[in-house]
């Protein structure tokens, strides 16, 4: 294993051993970026990838005498989330200031909400990956604002362990920001990996289907930090409730579904490893080393009380008037759950191509495909199959990828028509994903479209029944099954761009 400078390695357990002798509880925090135009106190730009430090003012640095203004499109974002999530919404609530020093915080505090959150006591739930249902418990969604980010140059990690010198870019700092805390979640055994994985993912299609956010966990606009603890395993399954929970660590920003499965994994061995050896869990934040599968140490935890919350002093009170908050209700769409199992009683897909399709998050990608024309079978196809495949290569999620429904829609049309095969199909996205063009333009440039001309096709079939006099004679022979032989060899020879069917057709017409 290798792992970056200034790590150690730590033992692990093996998983089921864990679980043998210890419980896992989790605790999931999720911040969420809104897409609002402008910041959560002041008007400056929220464009990702502008260059640094170009969307900045008085306010979001944290000058003296800058006085902010809270964001009316995010508070109704966080009510609409809120609601989302069967939460309560706070009548009347101050926002604070979270105090500690980080170079990426230039007022030297964050605002926040502390005591006072929009919403409280809510629940999200989850289906997990055998069909079956886990209901996470929200503790409460609060508004605050991002930091900035910084980069760390120089040595070999991207850390700032072994770093010449660091920069700091602003621009995210002030950006709006819900972060949604859940409640400890008990009771999810060996599937705690899973449960924390399908969290993330659920509420990630909430979010989407709210318009809120555009959630690119690869772009850093839904992180989750993974709380895992461990408490021992009471002789009496219904006692384990009353088992104290175990001291929790908290790996921070985890920036895909996949690696907030993995996380959760780790720590739950690690932590079991370590108990096992009569040593203790630190309270700290840990880091999430994609390459190598682990966490490592960054820093002790701070309990609320080292923040020295104390209520911001430059800003009014929220205090959503209920008849906003009702009509804001009367926004919400259809839950994603619900929508899923009325497209799959539209589709006519069984379970498990629909639940194919959600892990593939591809359920939109299709749905905007079958508005383009295509048939549902044909859009599944290739957005849970070859595209899946590809996405997963480039490490990438799979609406990122150069290809728009539209397209798909296309390239399904085509295959329809007779115009291509799969084979040629394959190519043809290849090109599309390379940036050639549509897939008609592809198919054209590349000369890629099928033959299906009797005469060209015919004098293929004579020569591949003249190189293969044996197989000839058992079709001849009545051995039908044998043409496929022949068949491969025209399409070897035709590149795949044969029709197949209409290649069949002629090699038992010259041999029946």
């Amino acid at each position: 294993m290798t792992t970056h400078a200034n790590a150690r390695v730590e033992d692990v357990l093996d998983y089921d051993e864990v679980l043998e002798q210890f419980d896992p509880v989790l605790g999931l925090e999720v911040h969420v970026e809104l897409s609002t135009r402008t910041k959560m106190f002041c008007g400056c730009g929220t464009a990702f990838g502008a260059e640094p430090n170009t969307q900045v003012c008085p306010v979001c640095l944290g000058l003296p005498g800058a006085l902010p203004v809270v964001n009316a499109s995010a508070v109704e974002s966080a009510i609409r989330i809120g609601l989302a999530l069967h939460c309560d919404i706070t009548p009347w609530g101050r926002f604070a200031r979270k105090n500690y020093f980080y170079p990426d915080m230039p007022k030297n505090f964050q605002t926040s909400q502390y005591d006072e959150p929009i919403a409280t006591n809510g629940y999200l739930d989850v289906e997990l990956d055998d069909g079956s249902t886990y209901r996470v418990q929200i503790e409460r969604a609060h508004m605050e604002e991002d930091t900035g980010k910084s980069l760390h140059v120089g040595g070999s990690t991207g850390r700032i362990h072994g770093a010449d010198y660091s920069l700091v870019d602003y621009n995210r700092a002030g950006i709006p920001l819900i972060e949604i805390v859940t409640k400890p979640l008990a009771g999810t055994g060996e599937r705690a990996p899973e449960v924390a994985r399908a969290y993330v993912a659920a509420l990630r299609d909430l979010l989407r289907a709210l318009d809120v956010s555009d959630v690119r966990m690869e772009q850093g606009s839904l992180r989750c930090d993974a709380n895992v603890s461990l408490r021992p395993k009471a002789q009496d399954p219904s006692a384990q409730d009353s088992v104290p929970l175990g001291t929790r660590t908290e790996t921070k920003n985890v920036n895909s579904l996949r690696s907030v499965e993995r996380a959760v994994r780790y720590e739950i061995t690690r932590q079991g490893a370590r108990l096992l050896a009569g040593e203790r869990i630190v309270q700290e934040t840990r880091h999430w080393q994609e390459n190598d599968g682990v966490t490592t140490s960054g820093r002790e935890k701070s309990d609320a009380e080292d923040y020295r919350y104390f209520p911001e002093p430059d800003l009014v009170p929220v205090a959503p008037d209920a008849d906003w908050v009702e009509r804001l209700r009367g926004t919400l769409p259809e839950p994603p759950a619900e929508r899923r199992k009325r497209l799959q009683q539209d589709w006519g897909f069984t379970d498990l191509e629909m639940r194919d399709l959600v892990n593939a998050s591809a359920t939109e990608l299709v749905e905007a495909t079958v508005a383009e024309g295509a048939a549902p079978s044909a859009a599944r196809k290739w957005w849970s199959g070859e595209l899946a495949r590809r996405a997963n290569a480039d490490g990438v999620e799979l609406g990122a990828l150069p290809v728009t429904p539209a397209d798909v829609a296309e390239l399904a049309a085509l295959v329809e028509a007779g115009r291509i095969n799969d084979t040629i199909a394959r190519q043809v996205l290849e090109g599309v994903l390379a940036g050639e063009g549509s897939p008609e333009q592809v198919v054209s440039a590349r000369g890629l479209e099928v033959v299906s001309d009797d005469g060209a096709l015919g004098a293929a079939v004579d020569r591949a029944i003249e190189a293969n006099p044996d197989v000839a004679q058992k079709i001849r022979d009545g051995k039908v099954a044998a043409a496929g032989a022949l068949i491969g060899a025209v399409m070897k020879e035709m590149r795949g761009q044969a029709d197949a069917g209409r290649v069949r057709e002629l090699v038992l017409e010259r041999l029946s």
